[in-house]
Order: structure tokens, then sequence, then C-alpha cells
């Protein structure tokens, strides 16, 4: 990707900027030739796709179709995108059903190719659901390139959304945070957990996080958190977290170098 959105600070102040000029920024995105040429494509040819198959055999399609659900790094999986799309997700042993990362089973959803009904991808307004998912996306991870921090920020409030929606328990919803790194590592900032927080019994884990949500927010109920004002103060208490700790880190080099020059 040729295109860089302009951040000009890092930290929260530089997310507010992000997220205001947003619009705009993503416009000229989608006219750079690489988005653009996908963006036709996908417009142009995706009715015509019948099966899994087809789709996975069409590589700039396949692109289009992983990239609108954050699933990039899977576009060489040919043989595994093919089984999860095939996937029936109405059935709880099916492939995609059975992957603690919801991103999978939300693919399949989407495209149908495994479902009684049949195949999605020539119902109105499949295309532009799609490609909306897709540039989203694709912003977000040209943000990511500028500034890690910034990438997850963008996307935080979507993917939680998504994640409180679903019929599952308060506990299980918590699971799928656990499973999905992007929104772990902000919720793991946000609250204060160490690093080394991850290698405890997964039960700790999910107890912690919901403790303190709780102690932090007020409330461990994902559909509160995933309402766009406490959205907004988890991205801000991540942002400035982060930013704290990377200060420290470099107070801390400096002040290790400087030490390694007097003993010298």
């Amino acid at each position: 990707m040729t295109f860089s959105p302009i951040v000009p600070f890092g930290g929260y102040g530089g997310y507010l900027f992000l997220d205001r000029t947003r619009d705009r920024q993503q416009d000229l995105m989608e006219a750079t030739p690489s988005i653009d040429r996908n963006l036709r494509a996908f417009e142009a040819r995706i009715a015509d796709v019948k099966t899994a198959a087809d789709l996975v055999g069409d590589r700039q399609l396949l692109q289009v179709a992983l990239g609108a659900f954050g699933l990039d790094d899977d576009l060489n999986n040919k043989y595994f995108v093919q089984k999860i799309l095939e996937s029936d997700t109405s059935d709880k042993t099916s492939m995609a059903s059975r992957f603690a990362d919801r991103r999978y089973k939300a693919l399949a959803d989407a495209f149908g190719f495994g479902a009684a009904a049949g195949p999605r991808t020539g119902e109105p307004g499949f295309a532009d659901r799609i490609l909306a998912r897709y540039t989203d996306r694709q912003f977000e991870i040209a943000a990511g390139d500028v500034d890690a921090d910034m990438r997850l920020a963008l996307g935080f409030g979507r993917d939680l959304a998504e994640i409180a929606a679903g019929p599952e328990s308060q506990r299980a919803k918590w699971f799928t945070v656990m499973s999905m790194p992007p929104l772990r590592s902000v919720m793991e900032t946000a609250l204060g957990l160490p690093a080394s927080f991850g290698q405890i019994d997964v039960d700790r884990q999910v107890e912690e996080f919901q403790s303190r949500a709780e102690a932090t927010f007020g409330t461990a109920d994902l559909a509160e958190l995933s309402k766009p004002a406490m959205v907004e103060e988890v991205v801000r208490t991540f942002l400035l977290r982060s930013e704290l700790a990377q200060v420290s880190a470099a107070s801390l080099n400096s002040a290790t170098a400087a030490l390694a020059l007097l003993q010298g």
C-alpha cells in the first residue's frame, strides 16, 4: 500500500486528529491505484462467485474478502480458508464455529457458502457491505504502519461491538476478547495488566479481566463497554497508558546508557 495517513503526533491527541479526519483521509486511500483496483474488481465479479472454491481461486477477490474481516495474513492459506468458507455456521461443530477467534465465523456467515440458503454473494448490497468493511480495515492497517497503537484504537469499538451483540454468555464473550490479539492488547493495556498475564490459567485470566474492568470502568458488561462513550474512555486510557509505558522505557534506556558511560 502506498497510502500513508497523516498522524501529526502520537498518543490520544494523534488518535483524535485521525478520528476527526478519517473520512477525508480514507477517501484519499480509496483513490490509490492498488485499493481502487481491488474495489472495482470485487464490485464487478463477486456476484458471479457461487462457491468457496471460486472465491479462493480468485486471489484479488480473496484479498478483499479476507481483508474485510482482518484476516489478511491468511491469503496464502487457501485450503484452510476454503474449509472455513464452506462451514455451516449453524452447526457448532463446523470448522468456523470451533475457532475462538470469531472473525472466521463472521467471514463464513457473511458469504454463506455453507449455509442451507446458499451463498449471499448475489444479494443486493452484498458487495457494498464487504467493501465498506475492507476499506475501513485497510485504513486501519495504513494508520498502524505509522503508529501501531492507532490501528488498535481505530478498530477497537467496532470489533468489541460485534462481540457484545452475540448471543453468548458474558464469560464466553470475554474469552472471545481474549482470543483476538488486537482487542486483548487494548484491554490488557487499558486495565494495567502486565505482559506476563497471559501465562496464568485462562479461567483466572477471564476473572481478572472482568474484575479489572469493573474496577477501572465501572462495568464488566461488554454491551456497556461497547457503547460509544465507554469505547472512547477505554481507548483514551489505552493510549495514555501505552504512551506512559513508552516514555518510561525510553527513560530507563537513557538511564542505563548513562550508567554504562559512568562505569566505563
